[in-house]
C-alpha cells in the first residue's frame, strides 16, 4: 500500500526559492510569520555579503569601471546545509572570495513543503562597483 497525501506528492527535486511554502530559516530569524521570515532570510544574507566580501579585491582585477554582478546559486539541503554551489563571476579571483562567502554561511533550518524538509534552491546576486 503507498501513502499518498492528500495534497498530492512533495516533488523531490529542488523547489525555488520564491515558490516554497516554508522558506529555510536563517539563525536569528526563527519564530516570525512567513512573510516576515523570507524578508529576515534576504536580509541577513545580504548583511552577510556585506560584512564578508572583500571589496578591495574587486579593485585590483583590471575590470572596467562602473557596475558588475556576481551570480551564486546554491541549494538548502534538507538538513540546512549549503551544497551545490554555482558561482557566475567577472572574474576567477571574484568566484574564489563568493565561494568563501557562501562557505561561511551558517546552517539554515530546512525549508518545508507540505510540511516536509526540501531541498530549496537560492540565487543570491552581488553587485559591486569598480572606480
Amino acid at each position: 500500500l503507498i501513502d499518498v497525501p492528500e495534497e498530492g506528492p512533495v516533488d523531490e527535486g529542488d523547489v525555488p526559492f520564491i515558490l516554497i511554502e516554508d522558506v529555510p530559516v536563517y539563525r536569528g530569524c526563527e519564530g516570525l510569520s512567513k512573510d516576515a521570515t523570507k524578508k529576515c532570510f534576504v536580509e541577513k544574507i545580504t548583511k552577510h555579503v556585506q560584512r564578508h566580501f572583500n571589496s578591495e579585491l574587486s579593485q585590483d582585477l583590471g575590470l572596467r569601471s562602473g557596475k558588475h554582478k556576481i551570480y551564486a546559486q546554491f541549494v538548502i539541503d534538507k538538513i540546512g546545509n549549503v551544497t551545490q554551489v554555482n558561482i557566475r563571476a567577472p572574474h576567477k579571483r571574484l568566484e574564489k572570495e563568493t565561494q568563501r562567502i557562501v562557505d561561511k554561511i551558517p546552517q539554515f533550518t530546512p525549508g518545508k513543503q507540505r510540511g516536509k524538509p526540501v531541498k530549496v534552491k537560492y540565487t543570491l546576486p552581488i553587485t559591486f562597483k569598480v572606480e
